[in-house]
């Protein structure tokens, strides 16, 4: 990048403007390297993204690969890239990326050391927006929370989700996809020997906005699909529990774009929706913008800025909230109706303005009717970003006492 002023200054006020669009705060320090791993390679541009046709074979959480990697600013921990074997929103068989971090210190907490799967926020669609990329070059803007989990000598984990990094479209906010993909980046941890990781040990989950999505998601999952975990709890923070309601909220106001790219990511799970078949000129001029779009790159303030206080009707021609087969797939793809096996710490700020207070309430009511051990909280005179900083002590302070066995007491 150039060291020209002007174009550094343009630069920070994009990732400014898309950090605030997406309601996550960003840090960016200075970065430094590990010498064994490799210089950061755009995945697109990386064989190690590229997953062997067919599949090994194997089961969920199997790894495919690994290799050391960089964490830029953490120089005390040992970091791995992954490709490892996951599912789809269907239950077929995809491989992911994702990230293994582990304290170079021993671990001297009570029992084996903890394994967090930090579920992330929004990121984008294209491969270059995979966490497991953006981690290496320093300025991933989840870096500072990550860090704050890896400096108590908890292990960490990040999956890229399907998608992210490796070929094919990303279902962004399918939960059905992403939740297995959480859960199955702690299986790849575990099996991973130079982790030195154990099976039996602690894992809790934690993420906010998409994150908490994919959090909420694993939680309902665990029980079935991973029960040989041990897992303590569960974060989840600004939950976009409703694809409907979601929709519903969004058309026509600030975060259009994000209604608009769910649309994509839907698509991508579930092609026999054939969203092409529902966009007009404008939609498929505005899909082609979101293809490779991330959060942190100089089209995304252009991009986002022409979907701004838009309507689905802007760019389709027809009502996909209220279609019968995309209702359906949005239907599957609600949380609040599998009861977590676990407690469950879920926050959301009261004027939030890209996943509306509405949505996470009824999302908290569903849970406290099926009976779960749920801790809920609410911050006053937050939105969308300060609500993620406000939760966020409160996040780390729910899963260290679960990971130190005291007992959740719902307060539902």
């Amino acid at each position: 990048m150039s060291n020209h002023p002007v174009r550094r200054r343009r630069v920070s006020r994009l990732v400014q403007a898309a950090v605030l669009a997406f309601g996550t705060a960003a840090a960016v320090l200075p970065a430094t390297s590990a010498s064994a791993a490799p210089e950061p390679v755009l995945p697109q541009d990386d064989p190690f993204y590229q997953p062997p046709s067919p599949l090994p074979a194997g089961k969920p959480g199997d790894v495919i690969r690994s290799r050391q990697a960089k964490f830029a600013l953490a120089p005390s921990v040992k970091s791995w890239q992954v490709l490892y074997r996951s599912e789809d929103a269907k239950g077929a068989p995809t491989a992911v990326s994702g990230t293994v971090l582990v304290p170079d210190k021993p671990w001297t907490g009570k029992g084996k050391r903890p394994v967090v799967s930090y579920t992330v926020g929004t990121r984008g669609i294209g491969d270059q927006c995979a966490p497991s990329y953006t981690m290496t070059t320093g300025l991933d803007y989840e870096q500072f929370t990550i860090n704050d989990l890896v400096n108590k000598g908890w292990a960490v984990v990040v999956t890229d989700m399907q998608g992210l990094g490796t070929p094919g479209p990303h279902p962004y906010i399918v939960g059905r996809a992403a939740g297995r993909n959480a859960l199955d980046v702690v299986r790849a941890a575990q099996r991973l020997p130079e982790a030195g990781l154990d099976p039996a040990g602690p894992v809790a989950v934690a993420g906010y906005s998409q994150g908490g999505s994919t959090a909420g998601w694993a939680a309902e999952l665990a029980g079935s699909y991973a029960p040989e975990l041990n897992l303590k709890g569960v974060s989840a923070g600004g939950v976009p529990a409703d694809p409907v309601a979601m929709g519903k909220f969004l058309d026509g106001g600030l975060g259009a774009g994000l209604m608009f790219m769910a649309g994509l990511g839907f698509d991508a799970a579930y092609p026999e929706l054939n969203i092409d078949g529902a966009l007009n000129d404008a939609g498929k001029k505005l899909k082609q913008d979101f293809q490779n779009l991330c959060l942190v790159s100089f089209d995304v303030v252009p991009a986002l800025g022409a979907t701004v206080f838009r309507r689905i009707a802007d760019f389709s021609t027809r009502d996909i909230l209220n279609d019968p087969a995309w209702k359906a797939r949005f239907n599957e793809n609600k949380l609040g109706t599998v009861k977590p096996t676990v407690p469950v710490f879920q926050s959301h700020a009261f004027v939030d303005q890209l996943v509306g207070f509405e949505q996470g309430d009824a999302l908290h009511r569903d849970w406290c009717k099926l009976g779960t051990n749920l801790t809920w909280k609410t911050y006053g005179a937050a939105e969308h970003a300060t609500g993620f900083l406000r939760a966020w002590p409160d996040a780390v302070n729910f899963l260290t006492d679960r990971f130190q066995d005291k007992p959740a007491k719902s307060n539902c």
